[in-house]
């Protein structure tokens, strides 16, 4: 199936006699149910765009790229840097506005702009009845009673289909710094964090292929002042990148480019920063980090999530993105406490009390 607009779509649901499979473009998704795909790329087009309001309303079909070519020609970007997994999945397809907010699609610049959530202002979404709901506005102030819209974005198309969205963009930095150093990891993640806790206004810290890279972003007078202040605070030799070659050091990072081509199981891990060299070590592997160690990708031999969920304990979650052999009943996702399992069994029995959106 494949609507064409609201009513379309709120029909489809409505009739469905068994299960759908909410489909973009199909580039990021980490599970293929045997159900009826259900695509939202008919579902296309820009409703109002603002740049004076830095405000973007987008039906949710609209492929990614044709939103981030319309912020360019304003000078203007979505704030969250959206990965793109399709190389890292071996996907291929055309990522979609909807599908982005559905995962919580966020990049590097989280730690600077939030993730994709924190950019939403509204949206429009079909419910497991057919429903038609909206929650949400064009400005945060009109965000009231139940936040529906923070609730979507990362639901994965368990609650309803979007159909419409409303997010807040930003002004494209005039420059970007990048300052890059050979270090081992545990010193390289404590850099990172100290770079972080900085005065200086960081827009990204990650860890790749043994070396750490800080990047900073905004007036060029600022950037040249920032990224020299924090040379001499972390000390040690810092290679300065800029422009282009900062901007592909951080599509690397953005994109798990370093993991890209491996054999073994990726995992995408949520740690606390400060025990994500310890829980790299422990199980080994190759890996790329983000968000100063908040975000791991792991590439591991397969049949090792046992270790890689026991080396983790409290300190995070690991999710398993690309099975290999021996991983083949590994669950994709970590157990959840028996009390937020309840409460997430409540929360989709009230939007999709037909429970017609497989998961």
């Amino acid at each position: 199936m494949r609507p064409e607009t609201e009513a379309e779509l709120s029909e489809a649901i409505r009739g469905a006699k068994g299960p759908l499979a909410v489909h973009g473009g199909g580039t990021r998704a980490i599970g293929a149910p045997q159900a009826q795909l259900l695509e939202t790329t008919g579902l296309a087009g820009v409703e109002l765009y603002e740049p004076g309001a830095l405000t973007l309303v987008v039906r949710a079909g609209t492929a990614l790229a044709d939103v981030e070519a319309l912020l360019a020609s304003e000078q203007q970007r979505l704030s969250f840097e959206v990965p793109d997994m399709r190389a890292l999945l071996g996907r291929d397809g055309v990522s979609t506005i909807g599908g982005v907010v559905a995962a919580n699609a966020s990049g590097p610049r989280r730690v600077q702009g939030g993730a994709c959530r924190d950019s939403l202002l509204g949206v429009r979404f079909v419910d497991g009845t057919g429903a038609v709901v909206k929650n949400g506005g064009r400005v945060m102030k009109n965000v009231t009673g139940y936040d529906l819209v923070k609730l979507m974005a990362g639901s994965r198309g368990q609650l309803g289909v979007l159909s419409a969205l409303s997010l807040r963009v930003q002004a494209l930095p005039e420059t970007e710094v990048t300052i890059a150093a050979e270090r081992p990891l545990e010193a390289g993640l404590a850099a990172l964090r100290a770079a972080l806790s900085s005065p200086f206004d960081i827009s990204g810290a990650g860890y790749d292929r043994g070396r750490a890279l800080i990047r900073i972003e905004g007036m060029a007078g600022s950037v040249a002042y920032r990224a020299e202040a924090l040379r001499q605070r972390l000390g040690g030799e810092w290679a300065v990148f800029s422009g282009q070659e900062s901007a592909a050091l951080w599509a690397g990072v953005r994109d798990v480019a370093a993991l890209q081509d491996g054999a073994g199981s990726l995992w995408r891990v949520i740690a606390k920063q400060t025990e994500a060299a310890r829980i790299a070590g422990a199980v080994g592997g190759r890996a790329v980090f983000d968000w100063g160690g908040g975000l791991i990708w792991l590439l591991l031999p397969g049949g090792m999530g046992h270790d890689l969920r026991r080396a983790l304990g409290d300190s995070g979650h690991a999710s398993l993105w690309r099975p290999s052999a021996g991983d083949e009943t590994t669950p994709t996702a970590p157990e959840e406490p028996p009390a937020i399992a309840a409460l997430s069994r409540a929360i989709r029995a009230r939007f999709d009390p037909r429970q017609i959106f497989a998961t």
